[in-house]
């Protein structure tokens, strides 16, 4: 996945009706509003200040906003792109300025859709992604007599991380990370050293 680290902005004109689409940094629903807000206050005159976002790492809470615009037309397409780029963490505004001319259920997809797309393809020149790896959390109970057994298997694969290791009662437990796909090679490595032991997930 990739996060955003700046503000990337792409303008352009369709049937005489101007669009500003801008991507903001924003990792909850206060920042979210805040951005929002300080928009539709410095472009008090435009029609329309359509939205769309994303949070957390996998992307758990995303919404999208029409604004006035015909439903459909504006914020869920918005929101499919920045999906498709796999993005993060933010919230792309696409303010609208009408000319005169209707643009049609079909037309307002597509200038939309262009929008957030011509301010992805402006963050990327500019350099204003950082790429976030998406992490599972394990943890491996032994006794206290085999608690090297755990770091044996991590040891084995290099991209596997070791967080604490706690002693309570007759157990001691191991918490660790690793990229989603390692889990299924770390399950049946463990079930094999351990002769069916199991690896919990969070």
């Amino acid at each position: 996945m990739r996060r955003l680290t700046g503000i990337a902005t792409h303008r352009f004109r369709e049937k005489a009706s101007l669009f500003l689409t801008e991507l903001h940094p924003a990792r909850d629903a206060a920042e979210r509003a805040a951005v929002l807000a300080a928009l539709r206050k410095r472009d008090f005159d435009a029609t329309h200040h359509c939205s769309a976002w994303r949070e957390g790492v996998p992307a758990e809470a995303f919404g999208a906003d029409d604004d006035g615009e015909p439903s459909g037309t504006a914020g869920r397409p918005m929101l499919a792109v920045l999906e498709g780029a796999a993005a993060t963490d933010l919230i792309a505004i696409c303010i609208r300025w009408y000319g005169g001319t209707k643009l049609g259920t079909g037309g307002l997809v597509r200038a939309y859709t262009e929008g957030v797309q011509g301010a992805l393809l402006e963050a990327e020149a500019q350099g204003l992604w950082e790429e976030v790896r998406i992490l599972r959390t394990g943890s491996i109970r032994v006794a206290p007599a085999q608690s090297h057994l755990p770091f044996a298997l991590l040891g084995a694969h290099p991209s596997a991380a070791t967080l604490e290791q706690t002693f309570e009662g007759d157990g001691a437990t191991l918490r660790f990370q690793c990229p989603p796909e390692l889990v299924p090679i770390l399950d049946r490595a463990w079930r094999e050293r351990s002769r069916g032991g199991s690896i919990h997930w969070d």
